[in-house]
This record gives C-alpha cells, sequence and structure tokens, in this order.
C-alpha cells in the first residue's frame, strides 16, 4: 500500500502522574527531514524521538513536538539559600533595633521572601521518562500513519487509472503507425502519378521512399518500452514498499518514451495522443511528489 507524505497525528495522555502530549505532521520532502521540539530538561529524548519515528516513516518533512507536564511535585527539590536568608534576618534585627520595634521576626515572616528559596528540577530517570513517551507517541505514530495510508490509497487509484488510460493510449499509437506508412506511401503514389502523367511509376524507388519514410516514424520498438514501463509501475505499486523514489525515475523514462514519440510522429492523430499522454504524465508528476 502507498502511503502519502502528508499526514497528522496527536495524543495526549495523563500517565503515572505526567500530562504528555506528542503530535506529529509531515508534509512532501525530497528526503527525510526531521524537526524535533521537545522540553529543554528532557533533551535526551529527541535522539530517541526520531529513532523511533524513522522506523515507521521513511520520506517526507517531519515534525514532531513533544511536551512533558507532571503533576507530581515529588519531582522538585526546594533548597535554601542561607546566605541570602542571614541577610534578612541580619537586617530585620537591625530595623527592630533602630527603631524600637516589636520582635515578630519569626519563619513565616522571613518565608515572604520567597527569594531565599531555590527550585529545582530532580534528575529525570531517563529510561522511565522514555518508556512513558514513547506509549503516548506510538499512538500518535499509529494515528499519523493510518492519515498517510488513507491518502495514499486515495492516490493509488488514481495513478492506476492514469496508468490504464495511458496503455490504452499507447496501443493506440502502436496501432495508428502502420497506417501512417500505409497513407505515406498513397499519397506518394497519386502525387508522382500527377507529375509523371501517363510515363511508367519506378516502383523500387517509391519502395526506397516508403521504407525510409517508414523507418523515420517506427515507434514500435518505444511503445515496447513503455509497456514494460508500465507494467513495471503496477509492480512498484504492489511491492508493499515505500515507491515514491522509484516511480520518479520510473515516470522520467516514461515522459522520456513519449518525447521520442512526439518527435518522430508524422501524423495529426498520433501528435493529439501524445499531447494526451504529456497531459497525464504531468498529473502522475504531481501525484508521485506527494508518495512517500
Amino acid at each position: 500500500m502507498l502511503k502519502s507524505m502528508t499526514g497528522y497525528g496527536r495524543q495526549e495522555t495523563v500517565i503515572e502522574g505526567k500530562k504528555i502530549l506528542v503530535e506529529i505532521k509531515s508534509v512532501n520532502h525530497r528526503f527525510s527531514d526531521y524537526n524535533i521540539k521537545v522540553p529543554r530538561h528532557l533533551g535526551f529524548l529527541e535522539d530517541r524521538v526520531r529513532k523511533y519515528a524513522s522506523e515507521n516513516v521513511t520520506r517526507g518533512k517531519i515534525d514532531i513536538y513533544v511536551a512533558v507536564e507532571s503533576y507530581d511535585e515529588a519531582d522538585k527539590d526546594i533548597t535554601l539559600n542561607e546566605e541570602l536568608a542571614r541577610n534578612y534576618i541580619e537586617v530585620l534585627k537591625e530595623l527592630r533595633d533602630k527603631f524600637g520595634l516589636c520582635d515578630d521576626i519569626s519563619v513565616s515572616n522571613v518565608a515572604r521572601y520567597t527569594d531565599i528559596f531555590k527550585t529545582e528540577r530532580r534528575e529525570e530517570d531517563q529510561e522511565e521518562i522514555w518508556r512513558l513517551v514513547r506509549s503516548v507517541m506510538s499512538e500518535a505514530l499509529d494515528a499519523f500513519v493510518a492519515m498517510r495510508e488513507r491518502e495514499g490509497e486515495r492516490i493509488e487509484r488514481d495513478l492506476r487509472e492514469r496508468i490504464a488510460l495511458m496503455s490504452e493510449l499507447a496501443k493506440k499509437v502502436d496501432e495508428r503507425s502502420p497506417q501512417t506508412v500505409a497513407e505515406y506511401r498513397d499519397k506518394l503514389y497519386i502525387k508522382i502519378k500527377e507529375l509523371l502523367e501517363d510515363r511508367e511509376i519506378d516502383e523500387a524507388r517509391v519502395l526506397t521512399e516508403v521504407a525510409i519514410f517508414a523507418d523515420k516514424v517506427a515507434v514500435n520498438e518505444e511503445t515496447v518500452r513503455l509497456s514494460s514501463h508500465f507494467e513495471e509501475f503496477y509492480q512498484i505499486l504492489d511491492s508493499g514498499e515505500p515507491a515514491g523514489r522509484k516511480l520518479d525515475f520510473l515516470i522520467q523514462e516514461i515522459n522520456r518514451e513519449v518525447n521520442t514519440i512526439g518527435s518522430k510522429a508524422n501524423d495529426i492523430e498520433i501528435a493529439k495522443i501524445v499531447v494526451t499522454l504529456k497531459g497525464e504524465i504531468e498529473k502522475l508528476r504531481e501525484q508521485i511528489q506527494n508518495i512517500e
């Protein structure tokens, strides 16, 4: 099954005292390009998130956002800035003595000066944090991949329909090509007869001219290669593997054969078919740019 490079997945879960959010989105890109945002104090997650995502995504510009909010205050340590607290107390005593104030210096009073306390986050257990994030990320990835598969299925249907149409058009070219030679021969006879009037026509010369013309306009080699390319196209679609790069290369080969047919064709009907084929190639190319 084909996968589109466009997708979105989001999962937010409260698990073991932490609210974890993972959001994944992607757009088209020639290669694989990751932009990962994690909390600053959890920077160790970045490489793990990238590696885990790359096991499920092979191509595209992928943005991944991870947020972790702790509901458990036990993961913080509060320490006292003793020097600053001592200065506060000494100044309060000086204020008391200088102005004869009531001595009401107490813990609660001093604690109002919150800058004497320092709150520090305890060192995280990296393996434990990653276990929780990975479980949430797994669900976000499932939704993300499912969306890419749905879009890929739609693209695949369109590709198959267009290749089927192009195959039929190529058959028409193959059928029409010998007719152009016959028509050229008939026109040549008429023209020569008009010029020679009652004189005898050199059959060998006519046949030589027709053979030269037939060789110039022959496109059977190109139509055979086109048929082969179409079969290869179907095989790639059926392989179940990432197909974007392969199909991108194959469409270039198909385009090359169609251009050659267009340059050889000396017939208005074939020229019309070539224009239609080129239009389909451009539509295929646009769709292929969306495939992983």
